[in-house]
């Protein structure tokens, strides 16, 4: 490190659109290396520090605050294989979503093009029985009709909740996306969807904006790698 400019906790915070409190707080957390004092006991920063930031903030925008913290402070530990052992599990988990996403992709337009099919019993399933077939809990299932995504009937007298072979399928394609990560206000239309003639766009265009997502995740990953290649080796050559 040959750069030896003096930084105040106020550069430091202006640089990145913080307050002063926040970056205390982010060396007080690790995030930051230990910072020098003056003799009066304020923190003077340095060039380490400027880099430390932006490489903590390029790896939160792919690995989020919490990784982007664990990958800093490994670094600051001295324990760089460390670092780059969670940024390759980040990696790995990223991957296994694109696996996910294609898996639920090809099985959910398997089940879009189905005719929903025949139950046993003439009256439908109540939910345990659809619960079972499905593999969800029953809690599961209630928790998606509050949502509005189920809309079982009411069998008369009991008020039984009964599942017909649509309902069946809709509780089949709710569990995959919810599987696959996606949130109940993306899973609406997707049902709208299929309800209307059977149609896929919905499907489809849930499909691909979740593949954009992850694009995106890669892209802002690839960046915060690259920023915490060329800090590992500014801190690795020394003062």
């Amino acid at each position: 490190m040959t750069n030896d400019r003096r930084l105040r906790s106020v550069d430091l915070a202006r640089l990145a659109g913080l307050s002063t409190q926040q970056i205390r707080n982010y060396e007080d957390a690790g995030i930051l290396p230990p910072a020098g004092r003056t003799a009066s006991g304020y923190r003077v920063f340095a060039e380490v520090h400027r880099r430390a930031l932006l490489t903590y903030r390029a790896l939160r925008e792919g690995y989020g605050p919490v990784t982007a913290a664990q990958v800093v402070r490994a670094v600051h530990d001295g324990d760089v294989p460390g670092a780059l052992a969670l940024v390759d599990a980040a990696h790995a988990a990223l991957h296994e979503e694109r696996v996910s996403l294609r898996a639920a992709s090809e099985a959910l337009e398997d089940l879009a093009r189905e005719e929903p099919e025949p139950l046993p019993g003439a009256g439908g399933l109540r939910i345990g029985e659809v619960a079972a077939l499905i593999g969800v809990r029953t809690s599961a299932l209630r928790v998606w009709e509050a949502a509005g995504l189920l809309t079982p009937r009411r069998e008369p007298g009991t008020k039984y909740r009964l599942y017909d072979p649509a309902d069946v399928r809709d509780a089949r394609l709710v569990r995959t996306l919810r599987r696959s990560h996606y949130l109940f206000d993306q899973i609406r239309p997707v049902l709208d969807g299929l309800r209307r003639e059977g149609s896929g766009e919905a499907l489809r265009a849930a499909i691909a904006a979740r593949g954009e997502v992850l694009t995106a995740r890669t892209r802002a990953m690839l960046a915060g790698a690259g920023a915490l290649h060329a800090y590992v080796e500014y801190v690795e050559e020394g003062p």
